[in-house]
């Protein structure tokens, strides 16, 4: 499949404590919405806002989930104050002939999701000082991510539902129809764009040497 879907979702601002929660409510609502095979859906409340999202109910996805964001967070920890992004990319194999080597197999990236998250300091300025409490300034800002959450939320379900026509075809009978690969980038890096995507498309694996 030569056509790769990518959708970038509204950069976010998050302080470092709130990356972890707000990857993990986009990222498994993606997967979770491109998952065709037979899932059990299971809602999950976020810990920190006000939002349930549902995912797949999968150990694996989960575990994979938490490796990239563990990957996100080591990245921020690097990097303080930057951008960074999360690219979540869908592929199907295929096998093509190999020559010397025989057959080898390709991935043929179909969709990608970009998160970019702007890591903020959690420091009141002088106005808000002045008129606020530092409570309130917290709630303040705690309640405008969650309202950004949400906006994001809502822009998943509207991309999946109004774009389909590059999905492939269903060929597997597993629960998470497609594999996907979760990686990091940032600010000072190469970032996530659509020619890093075409670079991509055909990867390929040698098989192991006969003996």
């Amino acid at each position: 499949m030569s056509n790769c879907e990518v959708t970038k979702l509204p950069v976010l601002e998050v302080e470092q404590h709130q990356a972890r929660e707000v990857l993990r409510c986009l990222l498994h609502t993606i997967i979770f919405s491109r998952a065709l095979g037979p899932v059990k859906p299971q809602e999950e409340d976020s810990e920190i806002f006000d939002i349930t999202y549902v995912t797949c109910g999968s150990a694996f996805v989960q575990q994979k989930i938490e490796e990239g964001i563990d990957r996100f967070h080591t990245w921020v920890e690097k990097n303080t104050g930057k951008r960074g992004q999360v690219c979540l990319q869908f592929y199907e194999k295929r096998q093509k002939p190999g020559g010397w080597f025989g057959r080898q197999e390709e991935r043929l990236y179909w969709e990608q999701w970009v998160v970019e998250l702007a890591i903020v300091e959690p420091q009141i300025s002088l106005q808000e000082q002045s008129s606020l409490t530092p409570a309130s300034v917290r709630a303040r800002r705690h309640a405008k991510l969650q309202t950004a959450v949400e906006e994001a939320l809502l822009s998943i379900i509207c991309a999946v539902n109004d774009k389909k026509d590059h999905i492939p075809p269903v060929v597997s009978p597993h629960l998470v129809t497609f594999p996907f690969d979760i990686t990091v980038a940032g600010e000072g890096g190469a970032p996530f764009g659509l020619d890093t995507v075409k670079r991509m498309l055909m990867q390929t694996r040698p098989p192991p040497v006969l003996s």
